[in-house]
């Protein structure tokens, strides 16, 4: 899972047509087809160059988006996070998908490019819909909030390879206050209309941007997180012979000073308000349809955004009820034949537990976790080429989550590594409370944010050639989150995987956990259910810890819809793998299929199924 910071298919054959090559000339008279093929090629060639230029466009609106791409074009700028910044992005964004109708014609170009075409059509007419409802999120929040967002993106993502890289991070250290007071404009004007985070949110935000600005040189006591890494990247430079020791000292001194004296108070600000709003902020909440004004059309807004779909929430309440309910069949199969004596509720017990399933809550034992996962996911790369043709070339590597940002329970995630391959993806683990990390689900976590999960799907994604950038780029929940989803389940294909018929349960849980999410989501959203109702009702469905219950719904509440993307998403793309096995038949190829789903970037789902159906038809003509 990655929140904002992150979140981006096509066949090969698709990915010809999406080429910039010219036509060659010729000469005389050409038959029809040879000259309608010329023509198309050249349109394509034209509006796959003009994609070119509006990704560069729409990109300066991003430093922080240019930086996560390995990029240092503007590197000592943090993005205009003001309402007036979003309302020029947004009338740009139109304005462009107006020039493209009026510039190109959509039935003159192929397969890709009509692809293409659909797409920035389709995130224009979404961007203006959510953008109705800007007041309605929270850029303050106990999961991904901007506390502990920005400090993550400073320690692992500005690279400093020479001196201006450093002077760049310290003018990106003075632009706090900037950002933050314009995040916080937000936050009041939200409040003002009776849109606020819940109590729980506001400790978070509390707790994390405490941690941010504790220790030296804000505080007594150790280096903060901050000032080691503004040390550590001047230190680097001395050792890679930039610069010399008298120099670092002095690149310190300004990192210091735009600590203090910009940071520490931007943070201090953060933390004054949503103390003083903590009597305001709800114990025990509902989710936004009850709790906000127009709160069900913001859900709706939601949903669609995170499932990709026309799903209402009844429609997706009820199957996540009926998909609970066939998991809890295998679960009681499982069961079974381990040898359990006694019901599912007594065996989700005995798991949740029995000290075997835990690692030991110490150093040795984070650290076995992470040894464990990278060795799980060794397995998994062995395996890759027999079931697909693209293959990621950036490394994994796993990473325990920083102090600062680390929530017992909290669910792990995945930043992406750089197009050119040179920085890998990560794989982040929450550790601080190994007692919501049990073994059981190690493989199927490590699957899921690895591989074959968010790394090859979004590596793939950005090393793509002949694909324009802002497909590359592009990010929808339901696919991507449905392709992790998917990748646990194909996961049991590979030799090696789910040995032990616990960590074959851990699978189950994962699943079963992500069809709980169908059912609390709208619970909370559309049906008016408390925050103590949806843990009640996980807890009843599922062995996972109780501190990891709790931190899950939480994020819920504070990101409406996204979490009923995975089961969605995993949902369709096993459709089409069905559809497409029974349509081929012998032909069926598991690496043209996954290569078809990975080869052109994340889509919509009712656009990838259109792409799954021009595939499967161009096999049968093969």
């Amino acid at each position: 899972m990655r929140r904002t910071l992150v979140l981006s298919a096509l066949s090969l054959a698709l990915l010809t047509a999406c080429a910039t090559t010219a036509p060659t000339a010729t000469t005389g008279t050409a038959p029809a087809t040879t000259t309608a093929q010329a023509a198309a090629t050249s349109e394509d060639a034209r509006i796959n160059a003009w994609f070119e230029r509006k990704y560069e466009e729409q990109l300066q609106f991003s430093p922080i988006q240019m930086t996560f791409l390995g990029r240092k074009d503007r590197y000592g700028e943090i993005d205009d996070l003001s309402r007036e910044a979003a309302d020029k992005r947004l009338a740009w964004q139109v304005a462009a998908l107006e020039e493209m109708k009026a510039t190109f014609d959509y039935e003159a170009l192929s397969d890709g490019p009509q692809l293409s075409w659909d797409l920035f059509e389709y995130q224009t007419r979404t961007a203006q819909k959510s953008h109705r409802f800007d007041d309605h999120g929270y850029p303050f929040e106990q999961m991904g909030g901007m506390q502990a967002q920005l400090p993550t993106f400073l320690i692992n993502f500005h690279k400093v390879e020479d001196e201006s890289d450093y002077t760049a991070y310290v003018s990106r250290l003075r632009q706090v206050p900037r950002a933050f007071g314009q995040l916080m404009d937000q936050v009041e004007r939200s409040a003002a209309q009776g849109i606020r985070p819940p109590r729980f949110a506001h400790e978070g935000v509390i707790d994390q941007a405490t941690k941010v600005v504790t220790g030296a040189p804000f505080t007594d006591g150790p280096d903060s997180a901050l000032w080691a890494d503004a040390q550590a990247k001047a230190d680097a430079l001395v050792k890679a012979g930039k610069i010399d020791a008298a120099r670092a000292a002095e690149l310190k001194a300004g990192a210091r000073a735009a600590l203090v004296e910009a940071v520490q108070p931007a943070y201090a600000d953060v933390i004054a308000w949503f103390r003083a709003d903590l009597p305001n902020a709800l114990e025990n909440p509902s989710g936004v349809g009850t709790t906000h004004p127009n709160g069900a059309a913001y859900y709706a807004e939601r949903l669609a955004a995170s499932t990709t779909t026309n799903l209402t929430p009844d429609q997706v309440h009820q199957i996540g009820l009926d998909e609970v309910a066939r998991l809890r069949g295998e679960m009681e199969a499982l069961k079974d034949r381990v040898g359990f004596k006694g019901d599912l509720k007594a065996f989700f017990h005995f798991v949740r537990t029995d000290p075997r399933f835990k690692y030991p809550n110490t150093d040795a034992g984070r650290q076995a976790y992470i040894d464990d996962a990278t060795k799980a996911i060794e397995t998994i790369k062995q395996q890759l080429p027999d079931y697909f043709g693209l293959l990621p070339k950036a490394d994994l590597v796993v990473k325990r989550v920083e102090p600062f940002r680390e929530v017992a329970g909290a669910a792990q995630h995945y930043y992406p590594s750089t197009p050119d391959g040179s920085r890998p993806g990560v794989y982040y683990a929450h550790l601080s409370d190994m007692n919501a990390m049990p073994k059981t689900e190690l493989e199927v976590i490590a699957y899921h944010e690895g591989l074959p999960g968010h790394h090859m799907q979004i590596a793939i994604a950005q090393e793509l050639e002949g694909v324009p950038e802002f497909r590359k780029q592009a990010g929808f929940s339901a696919y991507s989150e449905g392709w992790g989803l998917y990748s646990e389940w194909l996961a049991r294909e590979m030799p090696g995987t789910y040995t032990d018929p616990y960590s074959e349960y851990g699978r189950l849980t994962s699943e079963m956990w992500r069809a709980i999410r169908l059912v609390v989501d709208t619970g909370l959203h559309a049906k008016g259910w408390t925050q103590q109702q949806a843990v009640d009702y996980f807890a009843a469905n599922s062995s996972i810890p109780q501190e990891a219950i709790e931190a899950e719904v939480g994020r819920y509440i504070t990101w409406p819809g996204q979490a009923t993307s995975y089961k969605i998403g995993m949902i369709r793309i096993q459709e089409l793998r069905a559809r497409a096995e029974k349509a081929l038949g012998d032909d069926f190829d598991i690496r043209g299929f996954h290569d078809a789903i990975l080869g052109g970037g994340a889509l919509p789902l009712t656009l990838l199924e259109r792409k799954i159906d021009q595939w499967i038809a161009d096999e049968k003509k093969a």
